[in-house]
């Protein structure tokens, strides 16, 4: 008898998918892109509302962060770039059906805004910082004196902050766009089928919102503003997990190998870190000391927001290298 074997699938680097294409760059700026996102809409958000006064730390301080930590994002695209000096031609074009080039643009234009808005709050950031240290009053007078020396940067400082209402809701409109890109740039990829569902760029917004909540109520002084960001955290856990369980719900309704992906959650090798790192240390343990603060209980507020930040980096890099062991094989 004549054997013949037969061999399915089939691997062609850079051009199918390949195992491990994307390392520790991608899910940092993931991560540091949602919480960028989450700041610059929390302060664009309650600004519009009228409560810029009342929530200082999300509207006038927090925002500080914002374009530093979208810095330390596009650093870690350039690394994890092949030809990082052409990055410029992103930006030659503008593709609609391309999350990279929505991602691209978003960026371009968001990352001055995340600068000019902290600018138009000089005098309440110096305010704020009036009691810290040498070295901090000194950056904040630096930069108030360039800003003061330049007539056209003055100029243009003072024109947004004549028109800060409007900037609040482009700022509002980008941040959405960024969170929910976070997520988009994982499911285009067809070829892997963790990635490949809708429900991705609603999860990633959400959770980026509360990575976002978690610094505000770290930074806050105020008692009132922390309790505030409780409440908005409490509602965003409690979303992220229910998007969590239909993430789920939804591969094991499908085909074999989004099942397959499910079960890598569900008894394979991501189960034990990613619930009991993401859910129970980043959600649930979070939103029972935030509960327990609201009904009396002293709980320091840093480590709720930092179990959340933790919770939400670990996230990331699951998503981003259990998607990457999924596959078809044709």
């Amino acid at each position: 008898m004549k054997e013949e074997i037969i061999i399915s699938g089939r691997n062609l680097p850079y051009i199918d998918p390949v195992l491990n294409i994307w390392h520790w760059q991608i899910p940092l700026y993931l991560f540091v892109g949602g919480m960028a996102a989450a700041l610059i809409f929390f302060s664009a958000y309650f600004y519009i509302r009228g409560r810029g006064d009342e929530l200082k730390t999300s509207v006038q301080i927090a925002p500080i962060l914002a374009p530093f930590v979208i810095v330390i994002g596009l650093i870690a695209l350039l690394l994890d770039l092949r030809h990082p000096a052409y990055f410029w031609q992103l930006y030659t074009t503008i593709r609609l059906d391309s999350p990279m080039s929505w991602g691209a643009w978003t960026l371009g234009v968001i990352m001055p805004l995340s600068v000019i808005w902290p600018l138009t709050y000089l005098k309440e950031i110096k305010e704020y910082f009036s009691n810290s240290g040498k070295k901090v009053k000194g950056l904040i007078q630096w930069v108030e004196n360039m800003v003061n020396s330049i007539k056209y940067l003055r100029l243009t400082i003072e024109w947004f902050t004549k028109y800060r209402y409007q900037m609040a809701w482009v700022n509002a409109v980008l941040a959405i766009i960024l969170g929910v890109y976070t997520g988009i740039l994982l499911s285009a990829f067809n070829a892997r089928p963790l990635w490949n569902t809708s429900i991705l760029g609603p999860l990633f917004l959400v959770s980026g919102l509360s990575t976002g909540a978690a610094v505000i109520m770290w930074m806050s002084r105020s008692t009132k503003e922390r309790m505030i960001f409780s409440r908005i955290d409490l509602l965003l856990i409690a979303v992220e997990i229910f998007f969590i369980v239909h993430l789920f719900m939804g591969f094991l309704a499908s085909g074999a190998v989004q099942i397959e992906a499910a079960q890598l959650f569900l008894g394979g090798e991501y189960t034990a870190i990613f619930w009991a790192g993401v859910v129970m240390v980043g959600l649930v343990i979070p939103a029972i000391l935030e509960t327990m603060e609201l009904y009396g209980y002293h709980i320091p507020i840093s480590i709720p927001a930092l179990l959340i930040l933790i919770g939400g980096l670990l996230f990331r890099f699951i998503m981003v290298e259990a998607g990457q062991v999924t596959r078809y094989l044709y």
